[in-house]
């Protein structure tokens, strides 16, 4: 039997919606506005584009850019062509960027109009970038004199590329902040991402009656994966948006009537506390999705009194998972707060001590996944791939506890990561940059309850004898060589950190300790 027949690739999902839904409209971005079947016929054009300037299937070709049309076009292009999408999120530094583009291998480079620079910069140090294609966005903008453009890439040739590929093939490496100073590249087969979209799917009750605004970063695969891939699987209507400001957001929300929004809580409450808000016909509003951060309490309270028709979900997992482990579902929203739900329709989740074993409800362990939509490993990274699935499941690196009834709380992050506003943030990656400022002999960097950021990158120092050291002074000096999500956003001076008796600092007494701190900043 030829293997094409059972195939199903991401690239296949649009070309059978486009069959179903061919006069639906799939793409709305500014002014750009595509059917399915003209959405279905653009990305075999840029597929076949792609192959004309070298491209084939297995390639890495990372995307920096703003969400836009073109975006969600080369997130398609590229798997019906079967070569591996790897986004970069736009926020770092020339270095960073860098730093992936080497690891990834990447030799062809997509850009968005305000990212020429820093992808020309990032390209140049040491790089196998060849080539670079500039991409429109969602406002009208020029491409630099000389540049490969997305419109110049659009072959005349409309037959679909058949690619010696299956779903066992690899569809993307997303890079994670991870716990360590350099991020990992975790390595997501077709499979994998589809096997999610199901789950998102019948978890998050999701249709091609579905009218979804797309503002958060599509270089992150909560956005990317979880609402924009499964909203082309069912058929709906996705209007994407480059621009995540909630006066933006709530006019995007108003003008085309949607009916299904995500978003961090700091997005939600910046909506909340807009002078637009009042004004706003949010009348469709069904369903909103969180994730990222637990949701606080006062909030979910007040989404009910000033938006009584959105039912709520929440989506805990991380890109390793393709993105979503758990679900929290509307009914269970007040009656367990805080807590991440219960695991996936996919998704297999346990809390165990070191030993493998299942804690007891209410104690402590670590949360380990099976799940079809696991990752393969990370690329080029064998070490950290067998640590992560010691003992036959997936090691999160989460902390959290399972109640009688088989809800998740996260309780902490094993390697103490920081979720801020969305992004995550590596204490240690800050703490290394902090070490840099003359004067600081000890850091310890935490993430502290913040009212917008849910939390607040803080680092808690201690000065050399002698030394002079600002809160301006370390905020300044991380600006300057670190994406500005990184940065600090209050610093705090001691005469000692609180260590146990081997010498590890203890995190967790640092943030209970300051943990009011900012809670009215």
């Amino acid at each position: 039997m030829n293997p094409q027949i059972r195939r199903h690739t991401l690239g296949d999902v649009l070309r059978r919606t486009a069959a179903r839904l061919p006069d639906k409209t799939a793409i709305v971005c500014g002014d750009v506005r595509w059917t399915y079947r003209e959405f279905d016929t653009l990305c075999t054009r840029l597929a076949n584009g792609f192959a004309s300037i070298g491209v084939k299937a297995g390639d890495h070709v990372s995307i920096l850019s703003r969400n836009s049309h073109a975006f969600a076009a080369v997130r398609f292009a590229l798997a019906r062509l079967g070569a591996v999408m790897v986004p970069i999120n736009f926020m770092l530094g020339a270095d960073e960027v860098a730093y992936i583009l080497r690891h990834a291998g990447a030799r062809t480079l997509c850009v968005g109009p305000d990212m020429v620079e820093l992808g020309t910069a990032a390209a140049a140090r040491d790089t196998a970038v060849e080539q670079m294609v500039w991409l429109p966005g969602e406002d009208p903008a020029q491409a630099p004199a000389g540049m490969r453009t997305f419109e110049s890439l659009l072959s005349d040739d409309t037959t679909p590329p058949q690619p010696d590929i299956d779903g066992s093939s690899l569809l993307q490496i997303i890079y994670t902040s991870g716990t360590e100073s350099l991020p990992k590249g975790a390595m997501l087969t077709h499979d994998a991402v589809l096997w999610e979209y199901v789950s998102c799917i019948v978890e998050g009750e999701m249709s091609e009656n579905d009218l979804i605004v797309h503002a958060l970063p599509l270089y992150h695969c909560a956005q990317l994966d979880v609402f924009l891939g499964p909203g082309v699987y069912t058929g709906a209507t996705s209007v994407i948006t480059g621009k995540p400001t909630a006066e933006n957001i709530l006019g995007l929300l108003s003008k085309y009537k949607a009916n299904s929004f995500f978003a961090p809580p700091s997005i939600w409450i910046a909506m909340l506390r807009s002078p637009a808000f009042e004004s706003s016909d949010l009348s469709a509003l069904a369903r909103g999705y969180y994730g990222a951060s637990i949701m606080p309490v006062e909030v979910l309270a007040e989404i009910q009194r000033r938006m009584p028709q959105v039912r709520l979900w929440n989506f805990y997992g991380q890109t390793e998972i393709a993105p979503v482990a758990t679900v929290l579902k509307p009914h269970d929203q007040v009656r367990k707060a805080g807590s991440a739900g219960r695991a996936a329709i996919n998704v297999e989740t346990r809390v165990v001590d070191d030993d493998m074993n299942d804690v007891k409800p209410g104690q402590v362990g670590e949360i380990v996944h099976r799940s079809p939509q696991l990752l393969l490993g990370y690329y080029h990274d064998p070490e950290r791939t067998a640590a992560a699935f010691t003992g036959g499941w997936f090691h999160s690196g989460d902390l959290g506890v399972l109640d009688e009834e088989g809800y998740l709380t996260v309780v902490d992050r094993k390697k103490d990561m920081i979720k801020t506003g969305g992004e995550n943030v590596a204490s240690r990656e800050v703490e290394e940059m902090v070490y840099r400022v003359p004067g600081v002999s000890e850091v310890a960097v935490v993430g502290l309850p913040h009212p917008y950021w849910i939390e607040a990158v803080t680092a808690v120092i201690v000065v050399k004898d002698g030394h002079t050291v600002t809160e301006a002074q370390v905020i300044d000096y991380c600006k300057a060589h670190m994406a500005h999500f990184k940065v600090p956003k209050a610093v705090v001076f001691v005469e000692a950190l609180p260590k146990n008796p081997s010498g590890k600092i203890m995190k967790r007494e640092l943030r209970t300790r300051f943990e009011g701190m900012l809670k009215q900043a």
